[in-house]
C-alpha cells in the first residue's frame, strides 16, 4: 500500500513542479494579489464562487480574509457564494446555472472582484457569474484546471493550474496553494501600504 502513497505524493510534487515553472502563471498570481490589495484599500469587496471542492476553496478564500491569515490586520470584506438558503432559491425558481450570476447581480458593483474557481474552466454557473461580473464593471481572477477555457476568456487575470493527470485533485491541491499565496500577498501589500 506504501506505493499508492509514495505514487499520489511523487504525481502532487511533479505538478507543483509544472507549474513553479511557469513563469507566466506566477506573474499572474502577482498580478492577482495586487489587484486585490487595490481592490481593498479602493473599499472594494471580493466575492469567490466554484462547485463542490471548488466551493470549499472559495469559503476557504473568504475566510482567511474576513478572519485572520497571519498578520493582525482588519477583517477584509470577502464573501463565498455559498449561502445555502440563496442557492436552494434559485436553483428551484431559475436554475443551478444562474446561482452565482444572480447573487452578484443583487451585490456586485464596479470596483469589486470575483474569484472563479473552476477545475475544468467550463462550470456554466461560474462562466455566468464571470459574464455578470464584467458586466457590472468587476475584475475577474479565474483559477482554473486549464490554460485554454472558456472561463478564462472573461478573466483580467489568469492563474491556470494544470495538474497533468485526468483527475481534479491534483488540480485542486494547486488551487489551495494559489489562494494561500493571493492572501499573503494581500497581507503584504496591505502591510506595506501602511508603513508607507
Amino acid at each position: 500500500m506504501s506505493a499508492l502513497v509514495l505514487q499520489a505524493l511523487e504525481a502532487s510534487q511533479y505538478a507543483l513542479t509544472k507549474l513553479l515553472a511557469s513563469a507566466a502563471t506566477i506573474a499572474q498570481i502577482e498580478a492577482a494579489g495586487q489587484a486585490l490589495a487595490r481592490c481593498f484599500t479602493n473599499g472594494g469587496r471580493v466575492f469567490s464562487c466554484g462547485n463542490g471542492g471548488s466551493m470549499g476553496d472559495a469559503m476557504h478564500f473568504a475566510e482567511e480574509l474576513t478572519g485572520r491569515f497571519r498578520l493582525d490586520r482588519r477583517a477584509l470584506p470577502a464573501i463565498a457564494i455559498a449561502d445555502p438558503s440563496h442557492i436552494s432559491c434559485t436553483a428551484n425558481d431559475y436554475g443551478y446555472h444562474e446561482v452565482f450570476s444572480r447573487y452578484l447581480s443583487a451585490h456586485g458593483r464596479a470596483g469589486d472582484i470575483l474569484l472563479a474557481i473552476s477545475t475544468s474552466g467550463s462550470s456554466k454557473n461560474v462562466i455566468l457569474a464571470a459574464q455578470m461580473a464584467k458586466q457590472l464593471g468587476m475584475e475577474i481572477i479565474s483559477l482554473s484546471g486549464r490554460e485554454v477555457c472558456e472561463l478564462n476568456t472573461y478573466a483580467h487575470y489568469v492563474i491556470a493550474t494544470p495538474g497533468f493527470t485526468p483527475y481534479a485533485d491534483r488540480v485542486q491541491e494547486l488551487h489551495i496553494k494559489c489562494i494561500h499565496i493571493l492572501i499573503e500577498l494581500v497581507e503584504f501589500h496591505l502591510h506595506l501600504s501602511r508603513e508607507t
